[in-house]
């Protein structure tokens, strides 16, 4: 075991002695150690709940014949950092997760893990960590929250509260009403209930099979999730004798099925952030044109929100991610999961309960929900969650409106600046312009909310939200702080979008384009101390996963 080199040997009389002072027995240091990373925090909604869960898992590692240590990683709430300086901070506290889990785990020589995770970047921050170390580990995500209700109908985060600040500006609600959804639509614990970011990353973790079967839909106030925890805790004492770690599971095999039930889902355009991030730790290659080359073949066969009108306890109770890999299962290739089962077998034993929720046999579009788009505005690509966007937007050419932040590209949006047939620029929000890569969620919700998504288009170098719908790209590569393309363009340019033929442009030459970049001054660096100025010296361009080197 890992734990011995701090716990056998007259030598490490004074670590034992330490360890004593703990609380374990004697006989404690015959067994694994086991460490329980846990992002638990009364600041996060869908963290709220983890002290039950710790206990879960406590008792379930004991079970097994391991002995549990609890310590705390941070966590951000995306949707409260989001449309102020906070969400500067979301994207890079990945890169602190992963330190602090590798940190911890290594300092005391911990045996296994187990990773208990719930929001936007704390899981893949968990899974890089995991993949770094490569011990044996297993991630429990905590969940994700019911939905809410208002006046009759089922209420989310984002369609019911960031889209309802446009319907208000629009005149379109009163200010009551918009108060009592912000009271509505968040009834208690657990990750926002649509397929945005948190929820996506939840059943991709169990797609690579590094949680239980079930885990990733399984609810925040359920028992189910509770006896997931409690299962976890006794099978990751099993992986620890076993001597199956993280990199036996976080194989090319798991990094494609995970594309593909992202594909089938239509999950978060931060996928394509974190799955290469997570990748790159396991010493595996990822390049962004698999993302598209698998939405090709991939049927989209769920419509949750934020592109339909089911959320994620209408998954759950359709079957879950076990039942989505059984209603693609032709599309999953072989690999081991934490469970000991073969992720095909899982695959092949399980089935759709709802065929209303996940439809196998009539997708709801013939490619996946991603599209990666180039062109001589993004060389290196950019992403769109084409799931969301209407028909008619998925071609549309447009005048450019440039902003060189989202705050005033927010205040043009609010202020009914922006006009029907333009192109919305939002540039210098990317990993090291922003720093941070925001998401824009604020703007395109406003778009939402005051009629616009069919009539406008937003660009950026920054990210979305993974509850983002309408002809929204991100990720756009290089991004402007590095001179891209995006930082030669004008207002008034000419903008097209093609989503089919995955082209993004604009209709300059590469002389004009050229030319107008050697006129460019690169800024300076908007954080002049602290994490944020070290985090953009060393991060890498959204293409990359946004690592840092």
């Amino acid at each position: 075991m890992r734990s011995n080199e701090i716990k056998k040997g007259a030598v490490r009389a004074p670590n034992r002695c330490l360890l004593y002072a703990t609380g374990i027995s004697n006989k404690d240091n015959s067994k694994p150690y086991i460490g329980i990373a846990s992002s638990f925090t009364d600041l996060v909604p869908g963290h709220v709940g983890m002290r039950d869960f710790e206990r879960f898992i406590e008792r379930g590692i004991a079970a097994g014949g391991g002995v549990p240590f609890v310590f705390g990683v941070p966590a951000i709430c995306d949707g409260v950092a989001m449309g102020h300086s906070g969400m500067n901070f979301s994207l890079p506290s990945r890169e602190l997760v992963a330190d602090i889990v590798e940190s911890v785990t290594r300092a005391h020589c911990l045996d296994g893990l187990i990773l208990l995770t719930n929001c936007d970047k704390i899981t893949p921050g968990m899974l890089m960590a995991a993949a770094r170390l490569n011990i044996p580990a297993i991630v429990v995500t905590a969940g994700p929250m019911l939905t809410g209700r208002y006046e009759g109908k089922r209420r989310s985060l984002v369609r019911d509260t960031f889209e309802a600040v446009g319907l208000f500006q629009a005149g379109k609600i009163k200010e009551q009403q918009l108060t009592e959804l912000e009271m509505s639509a968040c009834p208690g614990a657990g990750s926002c209930q649509g397929l945005y970011t948190a929820n996506t990353m939840a059943c991709l973790t169990e797609a690579m099979g590094m949680s239980l079967p079930g885990c990733g839909s399984a609810l925040a106030v359920s028992a189910k999730k509770k006896r997931i925890a409690y299962e976890s805790g006794i099978r990751v004492v099993d992986l620890v004798k076993q001597g199956i770690t993280a990199r036996r599971i976080l194989t090319p095999n798991a990094f494609k099925n995970a594309i593909v039930v992202d594909m089938a889902l239509g999950g978060s355009t931060n996928t394509v952030l974190h799955l290469p991030a997570i990748a790159n730790e396991a010493g595996v290659k990822l390049p962004l044109e698999m993302f598209d080359e698998i939405s090709r073949i991939v049927p989209h066969i769920t419509l949750l929100e934020p592109a339909g009108d089911q959320y994620m306890e209408d998954l759950e109770y359709a079957g879950g991610v076990p039942a989505v890999l059984s209603a693609i299962k032709h599309r999953i290739v072989s690999n081991l999961t934490v469970s000991g089962k073969n992720i095909v077998e899982i695959a092949k034993t399980s089935e759709v309960l709802d065929p209303a929720v996940i439809r196998a046999k009539k997708p709801y579009h013939k490619e996946g929900g991603i599209a990666i788009l180039k062109g001589n505005l993004a060389p290196d690509g950019c992403v769109v969650k084409q799931a969301a966007v209407s028909d008619k937007m998925k071609v549309f050419t447009g005048h450019a409106r440039v902003f060189d932040s989202e705050e005033t590209a927010m205040h043009a949006i609010l202020s009914k600046k922006v006009k029907k047939g333009e192109v919305i620029v939002i540039r210098y929000e990317g990993p090291k312009g922003g720093p941070g890569m925001r998401e824009m969620l604020g703007p395109t919700s406003a778009l939402q909310g005051m009629g616009l998504s069919d009539h406008v288009a937003l660009i950026t170098d920054g990210r979305f939200s993974g509850g983002t719908r309408g002809p929204c790209l991100g990720h756009v590569s290089p991004e402007a702080a590095e001179g891209g393309p995006i930082a030669a363009i004008k207002d008034g340019d000419i903008i097209t979008i093609d989503i089919p033929k995955r082209i993004l442009s604009v209709r300059l030459t590469e002389t004009d384009i050229n030319v107008r970049l050697a006129k460019w001054t690169a800024p300076q660096n908007k954080y002049k101390f602290g994490y944020l100025s070290r985090y953009a010296r060393v991060v890498t361009s959204a293409n990359t996963g946004a690592v840092l080197k």
